[in-house]
């Protein structure tokens, strides 16, 4: 076995030796060729300025080549020489001439060597005028294609960044048309996980009036760092994170919070829409000061609460919370540091105050007319914010002995009628609870789910089985629980 082995391994060493395309005689030739060889393909590979550069150093040795040809055999000859047009510098011209305008070939006169070298310069110039057109042709539409796939940098101060795509970025970009209808060059950049293109294309179709602000959308994923920069959130306005959606639209949320926090503390204030009320904490330690969380989940429940026990509250929370209309706002420079809460009250004609906002973010409500105002913002209502700084002095009298005040009526025992469950409506019912006298009564009708009630304090609730849809007779069980002639709260 030794010897056999011993033989092979001669055999071999014999076979390389000897054969032209052994593996040690491809790596010499390599060294010699190929370097230059692999040198050429990586300065190709960058692009089209080395494509316009390798045709540029072409095109010299052609114009130089056939100009030292001319020269140096003497082929001009007759009129064009007595006229002065000899020599290196002049042929140098007159051939780069003929490289770049094959017209100028018909204008040539001498004997038939200068014709047909004149004629082979020209052709040559016409194969490197075209490959510089389609060079060119082919790096502008590459440019055009990388502009369309949204890659490029932002370069804009004081705008709007919205990170994240979902349902809600429509009503959002209505909004801050309306917010920014006084600025003249308001933006708002979009970045989101899709292509360019079709979020402009939505943009344009459920947004068509966008009035005075530019919608300048980028593709990139707002979890990834590299990505979330493209958009210049440090020289925002501020940030607003939208909640994806899915089964754990948070986890995007928290991980989009990260990127934008993990570098600074401070910085533009940045918006988060948070899904589920358990996340809310560790946004806002995330968030480190910067970030307002929205709990959308309880926010909603909330406003379906009021809205449902005060007739006309929605009306009131629509004027006051989009910007068609009246909205709030926080007014800084005011000058009325002095003054007590209730001086202030009603020193503006054109704006209507309603609390204090202080040093430490907490806003207060119609706080006691004693509060000193001191350094903390106003809390106005006003037509836009671009009113704040020109606020009409109020000169009206006021005659105090004609206010009274109103003595509210005891609320009694209600009974809410609440139609269909999903996530939300466990919250919806803690926050019934919350408002409710002892004994109501809460009626929940649902046809899909489980529902788990919440600790009750003060409702009676009772989970009945049925369609949501269907119209039921007033002898069913539905109308029987509320009881005949009972005006009651009804939830969907």
């Amino acid at each position: 076995m030794s010897r056999t082995s011993r033989s092979l391994r001669n055999r071999t060493k014999n076979t390389i030796a000897t054969n032209p395309s052994s593996p040690r005689r491809v790596r010499a030739r390599t060294s010699r060729t190929g370097r230059i060889r692999y040198a050429f393909d990586n300065s190709m590979s960058r692009g089209t300025p080395a494509l316009v550069a390798w045709l540029g150093a072409a095109s010299l040795v052609l114009i130089l080549a056939f100009a030292t040809v001319i020269t140096v055999f003497n082929l001009r000859e007759g009129k064009a020489a007595a006229d002065g047009h000899k020599g290196f510098l002049n042929e140098l011209f007159q051939t780069m001439l003929h490289a770049l305008d094959a017209g100028t070939v018909a204008g040539d006169a001498g004997s038939w060597p200068l014709l047909i070298t004149m004629m082979a310069v020209t052709v040559a110039g016409l194969f490197m005028i075209s490959a510089l057109i389609g060079i060119v042709a082919a790096g502008i539409d590459a440019r055009i294609a990388d502009l369309q796939r949204g890659r490029s940098q932002v370069v804009e101060s004081g705008h709007t960044v919205m990170l994240g795509w979902s349902d809600a970025i429509f009503p959002i970009l209505s909004e801050l048309a309306m917010a920014n209808e006084s600025s003249r060059r308001a933006v708002v950049v979009i970045l989101a996980d899709r292509d360019k293109v079709e979020m402009e294309h939505e943009i344009r179709e459920k947004v068509p009036d966008l009035r005075t602000t530019r919608v300048v959308c980028r593709t990139g994923s707002p979890i990834d760092i590299a990505d979330v920069a493209l958009s210049s959130p440090d020289e925002a306005r501020s940030i607003i994170v939208l909640s994806p959606g899915g089964a754990d639209p948070d986890s995007d949320v928290i991980k989009t919070l990260l990127a934008l926090t993990h570098t600074a503390h401070d910085g533009p204030p940045v918006v988060v829409e948070i899904a589920n009320p358990d996340n809310v904490g560790t946004a806002r330690m995330i968030g480190r000061g910067r970030a307002i969380i929205i709990d959308k989940r309880s926010t909603v429940a909330k406003l379906i609460v009021r809205t449902s026990r005060e007739s006309g509250a929605a009306a009131v929370y629509t004027e006051l919370f989009d910007f068609e209309g009246d909205e709030i706002y926080f007014h800084q420079d005011h000058g009325l540091a002095e003054q007590k809460y209730g001086a202030v009250l009603r020193h503006h004609e054109n704006a209507s105050i309603i609390g204090l906002l202080d040093c430490d973010g907490v806003a207060l409500l119609n706080p006691p007319h004693d509060t000193p105002v001191g350094e903390s913002s106003l809390i106005v209502v006003a037509g836009d914010d671009s009113m704040l700084a020109t606020l009409r002095h109020s000169c009206a009298e006021v005659d105090e002995s004609a206010i009274t005040a109103s003595v509210n009526a005891a609320e009694g025992p209600s009974r809410v009628l609440l139609i269909g469950w999903n996530e939300s409506t466990k919250t919806v019912v803690a926050e019934l609870d919350n408002y409710a006298e002892p004994g109501s009564v809460l009626t929940v009708l649902t046809e899909l789910g489980e529902p788990q009630l919440p600790v009750l304090r003060n409702l009676v609730a009772t989970i009945q089985r049925g369609s949501t849809t269907a119209r039921k007779r007033p002898g069913d069980a539905c109308h029987a629980s509320l009881g005949p002639g009972h005006r009651a709260p009804v939830l969907r």
